[in-house]
């Protein structure tokens, strides 16, 4: 029995995308940068997977291979290293990078400001137009009088 040449060369697809898919996993972590302490390594992996890579934006810095993402990876596992503690670290990140470093921001009033602030705009805006368009209108001027009539003829004929 034969096989489709489309089939043979599915399945031959198939086998390398399961080949060279361990391969793929390496390049990511590079096994220098961690931590001999699987414990530490582990610390490490969490607060990194809080922080955001600078370049990639949303990614964390354990997801990117960014050479930033690299150089904060090797910084975090410095400090965890050093033994100072989640909370000490992810300070000296956003002292040093503001709280745009982090993946989920705490909620301040400057968050809260950017979420409202086109809510606000719009109803600012419909308040606006229900302003503009319930105002009464200025009445109609009357019309002309005769004598008015007549006066503004003379004005605006040609001589």
């Amino acid at each position: 029995m034969k096989t489709h040449p489309l089939r043979r060369g599915g399945l031959i697809a198939l086998l390398a995308c399961l080949f060279f898919a361990p391969l793929v996993a390496l390049a990511v972590d590079d096994p220098s940068e961690m931590l001999p302490d699987p414990a530490q390594e582990q610390r490490a992996e969490a607060i990194g997977a809080q922080l955001r890579c600078l370049v990639c934006q949303n990614e964390s810095i354990e997801d990117s291979s960014a050479d930033l993402a690299r150089d904060l990876r090797h910084v975090v596992r410095e400090h965890v290293a050093k033994g100072e503690s989640n909370q000490q670290i992810m300070d000296w990140m956003v002292n040093r990078y503001g709280n745009f470093i982090r993946l989920k921001p705490p909620f301040t009033i400057g968050t809260l400001l950017l979420w409202v602030m086109p809510l606000l705009a719009l109803c600012i805006g419909i308040g606006i137009a229900w302003w503009t368009f319930r105002r009464p209108r200025a009445p109609a001027p009357p019309p002309l009088s005769d004598e008015e009539r007549r006066r503004l003829s003379d004005l605006t004929e040609t001589r």
